[in-house]
């Protein structure tokens, strides 16, 4: 048998996953994902810091020439007892199909359709902007939806600037964001002077649906998304960063390079200028059932990204010293927060510090047959709960909420 069916048996239908570590060249680390000090910078400062981690991840990430050969890719890891093997979940995915994300998924993608991460800078990013569908296939890609969960466990500081510009004051113009466009090259275009920013709140989260301009905060985020990597950034300067102008255009056509009206298609103008854009993009979480029935049972779990059809996300708690047995009708991928115990044949426990290359007991994928069937988690701390973010593919057949 080869690695990824010996590691599917192993696991039970769960997969321990390996990090994924990415750089950005136009980023600053806020050194809040727990790799070591010494590696934010560890594939060269041309590349950048690296201030996110993918996971779940079957989707390439788009830095340019310099980018790796499998980056932004997950991979899966099976230890036979004298060796550890490791083999991408992209391959798992496409040698398993529905057997690990569930025929429902596969008939439609034929792939994973999402991913997750942590997006760790000091300040804020650009205003910037992602494709829709039919925008990014002018490109050969996938529009990208995605979201923001904000984990406590991972913002014990702010950064420089936590808020995020979202969309386009109403009343603003289209001539006036032109202008804005055609002053990229000009220093600082001004853009977020027809913006408005929110204030982040960790436990809280927001809705960021394609062409819906947004600056994203210095909070360190946790992030479901479509699987892609499409986006132009439309601010200039940030931070006191000046952001090169090859970015503007990232994402359309080569033969539309230059020209203003097209990145202004990008936008769509209804999401932009909503006046109502807190009540209808902002996300607290919601619980799954009622309170007094999980603490009961000995575990809280909440919806923490529910506004999509592409994705969902959930934050599970289990209460120190409780073993609980988490149902759910979709696969999902994981990320340990906080604590240490037990789920399936799996110990599992967070890190506090991960080097570069390290593997660690805190990712893992759970197919849809072992998530109907059940996963059994044991906390084994008497006082620490175990915090888990779970992220779900489209249209997620437990997902009620009605927005």
């Amino acid at each position: 048998m080869n690695i990824i069916q010996k590691a599917i048996e192993h696991g039970k239908g769960i997969l321990r996953l390996a990090p994924t570590w990415v750089p950005r060249s136009f980023c600053v680390p806020g050194r809040r994902i727990k790799l070591h000090p010494d590696d934010y910078y560890v594939l060269g400062g041309e590349r950048g810091g690296i201030d996110e981690r993918w996971l779940s991840s079957t989707t390439p990430a788009k830095n340019g020439p310099l980018t790796g050969e499998h980056e932004g890719l997950s991979f899966i890891v099976y230890d036979d007892g004298k060796n550890t093997h490791k083999a991408l979940l992209r391959d798992a995915v496409d040698m398993l199909k529905g057997e690990l994300i569930g025929t429902r998924l596969w008939n439609e993608y034929q792939s994973w359709p999402m991913y997750s991460k942590f997006f760790d800078n000091m300040g804020p990013l650009p205003h910037h902007i992602h494709h829709n569908d039919e925008k990014a296939a002018l490109i050969d890609q996938k529009g990208k939806p995605e979201a923001y969960y904000f984990p406590p466990q991972l913002n014990n500081h702010g950064g420089d600037f936590p808020y995020t510009f979202m969309g386009i004051a109403p009343g603003t113009s289209k001539d006036e964001i032109k202008t804005c466009l055609a002053n990229f090259t000009k220093g600082d275009n001004k853009i977020t002077n027809y913006s408005q920013a929110y204030r982040l709140e960790p436990g809280t989260g927001w809705d960021v649906p394609p062409g819906l301009l947004h600056a994203p905060g210095s909070l360190c985020t946790y992030e479901p998304q479509k699987a892609s990597d499409v986006f132009a950034m439309y601010q200039s300067l940030v931070n006191e960063a000046i952001i090169p102008e090859e970015l503007l255009w990232n994402g359309t056509p080569k033969d539309k390079i230059g020209d203003l009206d097209e990145l202004l298609d990008v936008i769509d103008w209804d999401l932009n200028l909503d006046p109502n854009m807190m009540k209808n993009r902002f996300m607290a979480p919601l619980p799954v059932k009622e309170m007094s029935e999980m603490l009961e049972e000995g575990y809280i779990e909440k919806w923490i990204c529910y506004k999509s059809r592409a994705f969902s996300a959930k934050e599970l708690t289990i209460l120190p010293e409780q073993t609980v047995t988490i149902y759910d009708n979709a696969a999902y991928g994981l990320i340990v927060m906080q604590g240490r115990g037990k789920m399936g044949v799996w110990d599992i426990e967070t890190p506090a510090l991960i080097r570069y290359d390290q593997l660690t007991n805190d990712e893992f994928f759970v197919s849809e047959k072992a998530a109907i069937a059940g996963v059994q988690i044991t906390n084994h701390s008497t006082t620490d709960p175990i915090v888990i973010l779970k992220h779900f593919g489209p249209d997620n057949p437990d997902l009620k909420i009605d927005f």
